[in-house]
């Protein structure tokens, strides 16, 4: 008699089980505990680090993530606004822009904005280097902001353009008043998601450059390295990345639950 597919499944998923079990089993009895926790988990170092870990490198972390966020946020409404615009100089240009931060990786982009720019035109940002450095995080943030915010765009029924028009309201109040505020409440989910990822991006500052009290959490951990020849620093950055995006994944997933059933 053929098995039946449901008794195949619950064997499938048995044998999943099985094997990661041996695998967990196989790392906890073959890694070397007490190397591991004199490399990686020194309270004494521990200790040291704070609490500027928090108090400058967590806080410069999150600063940096919400200034390259609005920026980019703001500066991406402008080229959703172009790439749909029935103007076709318009378009290209926002085509181009988006295309071009979106092809060339982030880190080069800062590069450029923090040392070209300056050797080329002789433009000073505020905020020296790491302010240079936010205005190249802001020029990728919003290539990638762009397309979200297109797609919301898009995504809103012609109807809701229509009934507006027949109201008597212009093109470009439809627009802010009508279909721009419906497009931000469907792509919520998608925008937090590229909030988890430029706080992440903030890592790629070290660039830059960065003063004693200007260094986000990964240059910080990364110079608790270099001092204390342990790898302590690290390991609590990533526990301090974790406390942020893991609550901001779930309002993600939380979201998105809640506009399936809403539609």
């Amino acid at each position: 008699m053929a098995m039946r597919k449901t008794t195949k499944r619950r064997l499938s998923r048995g044998v999943n089980y099985a094997i990661f079990a041996a695998v967990v089993v196989f790392v906890v009895v073959a890694a070397d505990w007490e190397r591991i926790s004199s490399q990686f988990f020194r309270l004494d170092i521990a200790r040291e680090q704070l609490p500027e870990i928090i108090t400058i490198a967590l806080k410069n972390t999150l600063l940096f993530t919400a200034i390259s966020f609005v920026g980019g946020l703001v500066l991406a409404v402008v080229m959703a606004l172009l790439k749909l615009s029935p103007v076709a100089p318009y378009r290209w240009f926002a085509t181009a822009y988006i295309e071009f931060f979106r092809g060339v990786p982030a880190l080069l982009t800062i590069f450029a904005m923090a040392y070209m720019l300056p050797i080329a035109f002789g433009i000073k940002v505020p905020g020296g280097q790491v302010g240079a450095g936010l205005v190249g995080l802001i020029l990728v943030a919003s290539a990638y902001m762009a397309e979200v915010i297109r797609a919301g765009i898009q995504a809103v029924p012609k109807g809701q353009s229509e009934a507006a028009r027949s109201l008597g309201m212009s093109e470009g109040r439809t627009m802010f008043w009508v279909i721009l505020p419906q497009g931000f409440r469907i792509i919520i989910p998608p925008m937090t998601n590229e909030f988890v990822l430029l706080l992440k991006d903030t890592s790629l500052l070290f660039i830059a450059g960065s003063t004693v009290f200007t260094k986000e959490l990964t240059t910080f951990a990364r110079d608790g390295l270099t001092t204390t020849a342990n790898g302590t620093p690290l390991i609590m950055a990533a526990m301090l990345y974790l406390l942020v995006t893991i609550p901001l994944t779930r309002l993600v997933a939380w979201l998105e639950r809640k506009m399936a059933r809403a539609r």
